[in-house]
């Protein structure tokens, strides 16, 4: 599948977002801190590909380790449905798919990063 258009928001639906993404592609599940406590799973995109539609007023960040990426939370359910940061390859935002709406989590290819080493 190519990359196609998806939207995404967080549990109260106060943000709301879309995203071109291939969900083919795998998604990362990192063991950080943060990600294993979130369980979050990732796909990144360069931040062209991210269009946040309403709710930055309603969101709120939070930075550790290198401080390199905005995990941004909703202010109403504390919903991390993405992050904003810096990735190797430049500016990028990190989709965390299972706040993507239309499609069943079964269907998503898993990767394991082993982020607790880094």
């Amino acid at each position: 599948m190519a990359e196609k258009t998806h939207h995404g928001s967080c549990h109260c639906g106060a943000v709301k977002y879309r995203v071109e993404l291939d969900v083919d592609q795998p998604a990362i599940q990192c063991n950080c801190s943060i990600c294993a406590r979130s369980g979050s799973l990732l796909q990144f995109v360069p931040v062209d590909k991210f269009t946040l539609e309403q709710g930055e007023a309603n969101l709120t960040d939070y930075k550790f380790n290198k401080n390199v990426i905005n995990h941004q939370f909703c202010k109403t359910c504390g919903t991390k449905s993405f992050a904003r940061g810096e990735g190797p390859k430049g500016p990028m935002v990190a989709i965390n798919v299972r706040c993507l709406d239309g499609f069943d989590l079964k269907d998503i290819k898993i990767h394991d990063y082993d982020g607790r080493a880094v």
